[in-house]
């Protein structure tokens, strides 16, 4: 999965369609990440009591996971890129790989 926590992205399909957000988390097991503001869905939760004997629970507002292909990752200049590796040699003679935007050719 070339999507990574952290990565600023933009949502190209699906109701929160030209939406940007920050990726919270990402699970390359089901390719899917979870984007900050986007996919917004009411969960409801049973009232329970904690340890302190304060109720908790009701109805809250989350962020749900959307898939990895409705998702683009945002280059440096806001606009939206496909992502590609490639091999850089460092100071010291040895190689380490990279993710490089398509559309400028520049390290993300």
């Amino acid at each position: 999965m070339k999507v990574k926590k952290g990565d600023t992205v933009l949502v190209i399909a699906g109701k929160d369609k030209g939406a940007k957000g920050k990726v919270i988390q990402a699970y390359p097991d089901r390719d899917r990440v979870l984007v900050e503001g986007v996919n917004r869905i009411k969960k409801h939760t049973r009232i329970s009591q904690n340890q302190r004997g304060a109720q908790s629970g009701g109805i809250v507002t989350q962020e749900a996971a959307i898939h990895v292909s409705n998702v683009m990752v945002v280059d440096s200049d806001g606009k939206p890129t496909r992502v590609g590796k490639k091999v850089v040699e460092t100071e010291d003679g040895k190689t380490k790989r990279v993710r490089i935007s398509r559309r400028s050719g520049k390290e993300i």
